[in-house]
């Protein structure tokens, strides 16, 4: 039982970073625009990351949990050894101030020691232990690696000039006064989006954890097989973990996300969030687990582009763009190094 609460312990830790890691997603633009002060930006972030769990169901959860790799490649280990992958790639990529996916990086770690569990288990037999793999999950999840930064930079682009076609005799001073107000909104949506689809991700390594722990019992003591379900109490605190991260900040990323890519004004960071926001609840509705962090740079980049291409500053982009291709191969090979460490500890 031990065990079981230090890996959970591990699990909270994990969504603590990704609050953390994240919180340039929710919070950059409104930031950069100055119309929210740095404080009370993560504030503001912080409580509507942890009341997203009222207005979203639990399918990313179950994504997690039941779609990703098969439940015989699972054990206490894999799990261990995955999120330790995924915090290890969070905070490298934090420290360097790249907006990388901690959804991928967990999803990598996941696979990573998945497939070297799996592998080491039957060796040539179970096709070098990517039989663990369920791949029609997997395929979704890489699908919208692409689908969800080109549709947040297609829904970014459409709003500007939506909203520069409605403004268009309009001052730059009114506008300015206007979206000030509607970017407390955007923000707000966007943290609800962010919460809703990144918290459940680690609820479903604990459901999982706890699933595949009770079934061990299950099958040594001659129990009933336990239900895969996701207790209340796993969603109060990864939600409660993600908003306390939340609140730590993670300013490299607010000035990479905020600043380096392109210059903001309050109209183009509500035109960003909101574009973001509409692709996060869509893919949460889905059950699909997509990154935060693809999906606002991409509405950034759509908002950049609409006053001229060069407004973009496509090194920084680039940049960011190699980050994510690295993520999920960097985070599994660091969970097969750990798994290979823990398995015989574990």
């Amino acid at each position: 039982m031990t065990i079981i609460i230090i890996i959970i312990a591990i699990a909270l830790i994990f969504d603590f970073v990704n609050g953390m890691h994240d919180a340039a997603n929710s919070i950059a633009t409104v930031v950069s625009t100055r119309v929210l002060s740095p404080r009370w930006a993560v504030i503001w972030a912080a409580f509507f990351n942890f009341i997203a769990f009222l207005f979203f169901g639990l399918h990313v959860a179950t994504t997690i949990g039941k779609g990703v790799v098969h439940p015989e490649a699972i054990t206490i280990a894999v799990i261990a050894s995955g999120l330790l992958g995924a915090i290890t790639w969070d905070i490298v990529t934090w420290y360097a101030g790249l907006p990388v996916s901690s959804s991928h990086a967990l999803v990598g770690g996941l696979l990573g020691a998945a497939v070297t569990h799996y592998g080491l288990l039957g060796g040539a037999a179970t096709n070098y232990g990517f039989d663990a793999v369920i791949t029609s999950g997997i395929l979704k999840i890489c699908l919208f690696i692409v689908i969800s930064p080109l549709a947040g930079l297609i829904l970014g682009f459409i709003l500007m000039n939506i909203v520069m076609l409605l403004f268009r005799n309009s001052t730059p001073a009114k506008v300015d006064k206007y979206f000030r107000r509607f970017q407390l909104l955007s923000a707000a949506s966007y943290s609800l989006g962010h919460g809703g689809n990144d918290a459940q991700k680690t609820m479903g390594i604990i459901a999982i954890l706890l699933f595949t722990w009770k079934s061990k019992i299950a099958m040594e003591t001659g129990l009933p097989m336990p239900k895969f379900e996701v207790a209340l109490w796993i969603v109060l605190a990864c939600h409660a973990a993600m908003g306390l991260g939340t609140l730590t900040g993670g300013w490299r990323i607010v000035k990479t996300m905020g600043q380096k890519i392109t210059n903001l004004q309050p109209v183009g960071g509500f035109c960003a969030e909101t574009g973001g926001a509409v692709m996060l609840f869509v893919s949460t509705f889905m059950g699909i687990p997509v990154s935060t962090t693809h999906t606002i740079t991409g509405s950034i980049i759509g908002v950049g582009a609409t006053k001229r291409l060069s407004a973009v500053r496509w090194g920084i982009a680039q940049r960011v763009v190699w980050a994510w291709v690295l993520t999920i191969p960097a985070s599994a090979a660091v969970s097969a190094v750990c798994y290979l460490i823990l398995r015989n500890w574990i």
